[in-house]
Formats: structure tokens, sequence, C-alpha cells
């Protein structure tokens, strides 16, 4: 483990790609155990890493993310948004807010998000007189709605490695996301004089709230069909994610009349882009996995924590403060891949259900994303907006907290994660 955790360390250090460290990493792992006749399980291993059918809905759910972002639905939704809660102090603030949510049944991305609204909202909050590092923070912290406000990729990922119920971990975000979106909105009215937000327009009219609101419908319905056919049992995820691009497609093309074949040519490069990435990182993950699984690291952890202590709550704040720890030096997909089948049969033993130990893990992960020095979200925003991250990251201090917070809430609380998967029956 010390071998191929060592060469792991230096090849990021060199700044090799992460897909390509764990590979390599989990090669030096089959060479330690006999020498180079296990080299020949690696193609093997890299191709049962990925011959998983869920992971079919990832592109699928990237593509369909790409399209609706092209397509003006931002915009409706924004629109929506800002007629339901701009009239309060702060009102863009919490607009940027509650469109995260409406924005994540559409992509599951947190840095979808952030890049759309520091590409949009960022700049109208400045007009209006909002510091542009708290812009970018309020931002921030609502991206992280998006992955876990399902559709998310991170939940695919979760559930098709460890043999969860993907609905039931779709089922079990979407209480978790809204939490995480009222307490962010009563952190934005908190420091509401002391940020000195702009005060409240006048309100919308009735009239203009449903407008807005039948202009949106296009919009809504998308994850009313991803989230209602999967929770309903009706599709399974990979079939509803592509329903979700033919809905799309259907809407880009003759619905609003945006969608160009030359703009369809960039989403798709941006799909298999991001795709790939993803991909690398999975498979090359499998030689490392069955290393650690051979070795019986995973079981080694898992006795050296409970001998720390065999407290529930105890060796549930130890994952978590790991989790944390370690998202916020390296890639969540990949911290995902390497960590849960080593964390997972710790939760095992200390009681935790497969669907509250995976809401857990995708939580914190999330949280990473904005997290310094290498959290996606405030990369994202920091080069589309230019401004700096420590401001950026400043700013974010008082959301961040917030934030894990209701992890730990969730985290503690079994009743309340748990709560719509077993009223849908997944738990």
């Amino acid at each position: 483990m010390i071998w191929a955790l060592s060469a792991f360390i230096l090849l990021i250090l060199f700044g090799m790609p992460i897909g390509f460290a764990i590979g390599l990493a989990g090669v030096v792992g089959l060479i330690d155990m006999g020498g180079t006749q296990f080299l020949a399980m690696g193609p093997s291993k890299i191709f049962n890493g990925l011959n998983i059918f869920p992971f079919l809905a990832m592109p699928f759910f990237i593509l369909a993310g790409e399209i609706m972002n092209d397509t003006g639905i931002t915009d409706r939704l924004v629109k929506l948004a800002r007629v339901l809660v701009g009239r309060f102090r702060g009102g863009l603030a919490h607009t940027n807010m509650l469109a995260s949510v409406f924005f994540a049944g559409l992509t599951g991305s947190a840095t979808a998000d952030a890049a759309a609204f520091g590409r949009t909202l960022v700049p109208a909050m400045v007009k209006e007189g909002y510091r542009r590092d708290y812009a970018c923070a309020v931002t921030a912290a609502g991206s992280i709605i998006g992955p876990t406000i399902p559709p998310s990729g991170l939940m695919v990922v979760y559930g098709s490695l460890m043999g969860v119920s993907i609905a039931g971990l779709f089922a079990a975000g979407v209480v978790p996301g809204l939490v995480i979106c009222l307490v962010c909105m009563s952190v934005i009215a908190i420091g509401g004089n002391r940020e000195n937000l702009p005060k409240a327009v006048r309100g919308a009219t009735l009239g203009e709230v449903w407008r807005t609101f039948v202009s949106s419908l296009t919009a809504l319905a998308m994850p009313v069909i991803i989230l209602g056919g999967i929770l309903g049992g009706v599709v399974t995820p990979t079939e509803a994610a592509s329903i979700a691009v033919a809905y799309a497609l259907f809407i880009g093309i003759f619905i609003y009349r945006t969608l160009t074949l030359r703009n369809f040519y960039g989403m798709l490069v941006r799909t298999a882009r991001i795709t790939g990435v993803i991909f690398v990182i999975i498979a090359f993950a499998g030689i490392l996995g069955w290393w650690m699984s051979f070795e019986r690291i995973p079981q080694l952890i898992a006795e050296g924590v409970l001998g720390l202590s065999d407290n529930r709550y105890v060796v549930i704040a130890i994952i978590i403060g790991l989790l944390l720890v370690v998202g916020m030096v390296m890639d969540i997909t990949a911290i995902l891949i390497i960590l849960a089948p080593v964390l997972v049969p710790l939760t095992e033993q200390v009681g935790l259900e497969p669907i509250h130990a995976g809401i857990i893990f995708v939580l914190a992960l999330n949280i990473s994303l904005m997290t310094p020095p290498v959290g996606a979200c405030l990369f994202v925003l920091s080069s589309v907006t230019g401004e700096k991250l420590e401001r950026i990251s400043l700013k974010l201090f008082p959301f961040l907290i917030a934030e894990a917070a209701v992890l730990f809430v969730f985290a503690f609380w079994e009743d309340a994660a748990l709560w719509l998967p077993r009223l849908l029956g997944f738990a």
C-alpha cells in the first residue's frame, strides 16, 4: 500500500492527469504483489471497471444539460426565481439560490451551474450593487445543490460501483438539496446588513408570477419527467437520461428554435470531453480497486478505525472528516471511486443503511467542490468572472459552515435522510 500510495502522490505532484496516476498506482500494486505476471490482468480490470450499464446514464445527463443550457432554459428559470423571491432584501442573491434548485433538475452538475450563473447572474448582481466576490460566493454555495438534487452524476457512479439503488439515492438527495437552499437563503438574509445588500424592489404581481410560470413550464417539465419516471419505477436512470436528451432536443428545435447544428456539434464535443475524463478515472480505478480488495485493504482500514472507536457517530464523523480533507486536494469522482470501496464496509459494520451512507458520501464530496485549494466551482467562477479565488473563498466561509452543518444533521439523523426513500419504498 505504501508503494502504491507513494507512486500515486508522486505522479500527481509531477502533474500527471489523475486518471492515469490512479492506473499506474494500481500497476505498481500488481507488480508488488507478484511481479510482471499480474500485469496481464490490467486490460480486463480496465474493461470491467466500465462494463456497468448504469454508467450510460452519465453522458446522456451531461448532454441533456448542455442542450438545456444553450437553448435559453437558464434565462427562463432565473426569471421565474426572481419573480418569486426578488421582493426580499438581497433579492438577486436569493434568486441565484432558488434558480440553482430549478437548474439542479436539468443538469445535476455543480460546475455547469457555476459556469452558467457566473456568466449571467454574477454580472447582473454586480450591476445592481453587489460586491463581485460576494456574488461569486453565493453562486458557488448554490452550485452544489445541482449534484445533490437529482439527477446527479455522483450518485450514478456511487450506486453503480456499490450496488446501491440509484433511484433510492435520487430520492434521498431531494430533501437535503432543498434544506441547503433554505439554509443558504437564511445566511443571505442574516448577512444582509453586514454585506450592505441592495434593498427589496417592487414585488411581482400575481399576474406577472403566473405569466412567468407558464413561460417556464417547458423547463420545469424536464425534472418532472426524469424524477417521475425513475421514482415511479417506469424507467431506469439510463432510460430517463436518454428521454431527457430527446425532450431537450425537441424543446430546442421545435419550441424555442434556438438549437443549430453548429451549436449541437459543440455540445457533443463538450459532452465527450467531460465523459471521457470521468470514464478514464473509473476505468483505471478498476485496477487499483481490484488490487486493494485482493490485499484486504478496506477490511484492514475498517478494523483500524473500529479499533479507535466503535461508536456509530464517531465513525461517521471520521468518515466525513476524511472525505472533506481529501476533497480539498483531489477530484471528487476519483475520491469516490478510491475511497467508497474502502469506507463503505466500515459504514456497514456500524449499521448504516446503504442509501444513508451514499448520501453522506455525496453531500461531503459536493461540499468539497467549493473548498480551496482545488474546489472545481471556485476555479470555474474565478476563470469566468476574473475574481480572485482567495477573495471568493473568504466570502464563502459562512455558507461553507452552514452547508457542513446540514451535512452533519443528515449524517447523524437517519430518519431525516431516509424519510423520502422509505416513503417511496427504496429503504
